[in-house]
């Protein structure tokens, strides 16, 4: 198999890239037999005692890849079922089923019935051929393979799942391993893609390069690669204050655990000097938890000008609140000249009084989203490209859209995903260590979208080596040993998924 590619494009893109390969010297049954070979190899590589495999067939050329693969898996000598679900329709389907059923293989309907208990199911339904809901015939397929809880290895895309959006409409094959070919589609690596693929896998069929010619990527995915190369930027400090300085301000009563994790994660991120604006009351916990951060009492929005002054560089919203103190202390930042991360109850204030800086990174999760733009998360995670598009064409600035699949949207150069990061890292405190990382790296000299595509990896890639020790369990302050080994040394990470 072959390295996860950078590049991510649409289903529309991907079928032009498709028909420019089949006039590339690749006709259509060949691809559709390399596509084929590609999958029975990672079957045989993951499953290798497999002996009983089930190949559920759309009509569709998805479908003519599984029946490829049943031909193949028939002439090993392996017990192979092929259940139709739809007849093949396409020419080039019907000529891989007419070569499987030479070799042997005799399809039948689908009958829930009749799934038994194999040793892995080959999902062939839908590939990129969803449009909308599934069919009544299609769902209750998918379904029924969820129901008996065997293997499956999905061809392309787990049937059910929207190759651009990563959203469901209603349900889709949840995969043990996917193989998507020729290149990757971006409904993999967000919204609930992670929830149905399972590993993600890529061959690109020995297609060349000149077929993505003038196609512009929907989006990129971010990589350790251009991670370590951004850290790497970094000069290495002779003092403190060379490795740059910066204030976080938030923590309302009973809410000063948030700047102090923010500021505990710039710290373990390589910043000489993080200063927190906190309530008084917050005062001593901090320091008695974190000596190494430097507290200042902000009870109004007055005292916020002379540490701005020796902190040009901000983070606004951890634990702020939504009182009038916070509302005080947002409109006196507000007026500043300062890079600004504004995170949690900032974009909460932000949402209730709306603004445009070209110069922010707004790190919103999908309810803080939904907020921005009025709507509701379920809108917000039903096309999660299209919300970061709208948030950052409101706002400015670059919009991080949090959770499964992070998407960078930047003004200059588009979104990019991450596929690092686990559910163990859904709980408290882990926006605020992103919003102290994305922090550190900007008063180390990064651009605005050097850190926020760094910071955005580096945060999800600490989740991962975290949850080496499990995913229940696991809280924000897990992740501070992870930061500090990857920003030391980025090959730590976890490798792909």
């Amino acid at each position: 198999m072959i390295q996860l590619p950078e590049e991510l494009y649409t289903a529309g893109q991907s079928k032009i890239i498709e028909e420019r390969a089949l006039n590339n010297n690749i006709n259509s049954p060949n691809l559709m037999g390399l596509a084929g070979r590609a999958a029975f190899a990672l079957l045989g590589e993951v499953w290798p005692g497999a002996v009983s495999i089930l190949v559920v067939c759309g009509g569709g050329n998805n479908g003519g890849d599984a029946w490829v693969l049943a031909s193949l898996a028939k002439r090993a000598g392996l017990e192979v079922r092929l259940m139709e679900l739809v007849k093949p329709s396409t020419t080039d389907a019907k000529l891989a089923a007419k070569l499987a059923y030479d070799a042997g293989v005799r399809p039948i309907p689908f009958q829930t019935e009749l799934l038994g208990t194999p040793d892995v199911i080959v999902d062939g339904i839908l590939g990129l051929g969803l449009k909308g809901a599934p069919s009544n015939v299609v769902l209750s397929g998918i379904r029924a393979i969820n129901n008996i809880n065997r293997p499956v290895l999905a061809l392309d895309i787990p049937s059910g799942l929207n190759p651009d959006t990563g959203a469901v409409e209603i349900d889709a094959i949840r995969a043990s391993i996917t193989i998507t070919f020729i290149c990757c589609k971006p409904g993999l690596l967000t919204g609930e893609g992670s929830r149905y693929t399972g590993r993600l896998r890529f061959d690109d069929l020995g297609v060349d390069s000149s077929v993505f010619a003038d196609i512009q990527p929907v989006a990129r995915r971010l990589s350790g690669r251009n991670s370590g190369l951004f850290i790497q930027d970094i000069a290495a400090p002779a003092h403190k204050g060379e490795a740059g300085s910066l204030l976080i301000i938030g923590g309302n009563s009973g809410m000063g655990g948030a700047v102090r994790l923010a500021g505990e994660a710039a710290l373990r991120t390589g910043s000489g000097l993080v200063s927190i604006g906190t309530r008084k009351a917050n005062i001593t916990s901090i320091h008695t938890g974190c000596p190494e951060l430097v507290v200042h009492s902000i009870e109004d929005g007055g005292s916020i000008v002379e540490l701005v002054e020796k902190s040009p560089y901000v983070v606004i919203g951890p634990g702020l609140g939504l009182d009038a103190w916070a509302n005080s202390i947002f409109a006196s930042v507000m007026k500043l000249e300062s890079v600004l991360v504004v995170d949690a109850d900032g974009l909460n204030i932000l949402a209730e009084q709306p603004r445009y800086n070209s110069g922010w990174i707004l790190t919103p999760h999908p309810g803080e989203a939904a907020r921005l733009l009025g709507k509701n998360t379920e809108e917000i995670q039903r096309d999660r490209l299209q919300a970061s598009i709208d948030i950052q064409s409101l706002y400015g600035g670059i919009c991080i859209l949090k959770g499964a699949g992070t998407i960078v949207r930047t003004p200059n150069n588009g979104a990019f995903i991450c596929n690092t990061g686990n559910p163990g890292m859904a709980t408290a405190g882990t926006g605020d260590i992103l919003s102290g990382v994305i922090g550190s790296l900007l008063a180390q000299g990064l651009s605005n979208e050097e850190a926020a595509q760094c910071g955005v990896w580096l945060h999800g890639s600490a989740g991962d080596l975290a949850a080496i020790d499990g995913q229940r369990g696991m809280i924000a302050r897990d992740l501070l040993p992870a930061l500090r080994q990857l920003v030391d040394e980025p090959s730590f990470a976890p490798k792909q998924k």
